[in-house]
């Protein structure tokens, strides 16, 4: 993300009930690794990649840049947000110039159906309004994708449209900075 506000990156952590959201550190690779090549993370966002391409790509210290929060339970890295600005070539803007923050989240499958993706992105998201007040956010997903479809409603986002990308149907919703948070 381009613009963050008068905040340094990375922000202090940010406790939860249950998780922390902080900056990416070197024992988190692995996580990052098991995040991009997994088939059922990959199952909406174009596939997995293989397990050796993603090692080899991999940084040392992977995720380190504005806008990126490793989702941490009990000191272990479960998932990541990012916040980046939407490019103006993509479908779905609600604001003429573009350049909306869009919401991003993958977690580890193992980390699924508890809760925590809702719980991380509140927090996310209740950051970037104290951070940006005023500022709209947008999500989109796949509308096969059941549970970012419950995950977007429950974080208070409505539809702006559907359109057609990556060969499926996408939702595109917005989040205004006085939306509720989970």
């Amino acid at each position: 993300m381009t613009e963050l506000g008068p905040d340094t990156w990375p922000p202090a952590p940010m406790r939860t009930e249950r998780l922390v959201l902080r900056a990416s550190e070197a024992r988190d690779r692995a996580a990052f690794i098991e995040l991009f090549a997994s088939p059922e993370v990959g199952t909406y966002i174009g596939g997995a990649r293989p397990r050796e391409e993603v090692d080899r790509a991999m940084p040392e210290v992977p995720g380190r840049r504005p806008g990126l929060f490793v989702i941490d339970l009990d000191g272990t890295m479960i998932g990541m947000i990012t916040l980046d600005r939407r490019d103006a070539e993509r479908p779905g803007h609600v604001r003429p110039e573009a350049g909306e923050a869009e919401l991003g989240y993958l977690l580890l499958p193992e980390a699924w159906g508890r809760g925590y993706a809702v719980e991380a992105c509140a927090a996310a998201l209740d950051w970037f309004a104290g951070t940006l007040p005023g500022e709209p956010v947008v999500l989109t997903t796949q509308t096969a994708n059941d549970r970012a479809m419950t995950l977007a409603a429950k974080l208070g986002f409505t539809e702006v449209e559907r359109f057609e990308e990556y060969g499926a149907e996408q939702w595109f919703g917005v989040r205004s900075a006085a939306a509720p948070t989970a």
